[in-house]
């Protein structure tokens, strides 16, 4: 079973990312469960979900507490609170970053990659510059880190689940997936 856990702010996308993720898995062939760990629920304030794929049906129901791997949406949220909490050796951080992986500094045996969602999200008028929404851009980053699905999978659940601007969330994901840095 993989299991990640995905950090961000509220506004960003973050659980509708974790949806959309999921949705990309399961048209790949796998079984998958999102769901979200709301604390204070407002803009701007920490939100986490997670996700876990397996090749067969899941039955575990509970939160993630060692994901495999960890998507960090909001780079400030480094500073603020331990992303890297529970995270397995050789798992990979992947961050939303204008800044190269080799910026960053965890303790622990870590993979950090990064793509500049912000950048690309506002580049495709998804949300505004002050609060730009990140969850598709940062999708089509992991897609490419973890093999997970394929960026048609992905393609396919942005046009499911993205109520509005379908075709610039999709060229952002498209963006994302070919300008992930410290990756394969």
């Amino acid at each position: 079973m993989l299991e990640l856990r995905l950090h961000g702010r509220g506004g960003q996308g973050t659980v509708v990312a974790s949806k959309i993720l999921a949705d990309a898995v399961v048209m790949a062939g796998k079984y998958v469960q999102a769901f979200p760990e709301y604390g204070v629920e407002r803009r701007g304030a920490p939100v986490v979900a997670f996700v876990r794929i397996d090749d067969k049906s899941i039955n575990l129901r509970s939160k993630i507490y060692n994901p495999d791997h960890l998507l960090v949406l909001d780079p400030t949220l480094i500073e603020s609170i331990n992303v890297t909490e529970g995270l397995k050796e050789q798992g990979i951080i992947l961050i939303n970053s204008e800044k190269d992986p080799s910026s960053f500094n965890f303790d622990g045996n870590f993979k950090v990659m990064t793509v500049d969602a912000t950048k690309i999200a506002i580049s495709h008028r998804l949300g505004s510059k002050a609060s730009p929404i990140v969850n598709t851009a940062i999708l089509g980053g992991v897609i490419r880190a973890l093999s997970i699905a394929s960026l048609d999978n992905l393609v396919e659940a942005i046009k499911n689940g993205v109520p509005v601007k379908v075709e610039e969330n999709i060229a952002a994901a498209k963006e994302a997936y070919e300008s992930l840095k410290g990756g394969n």
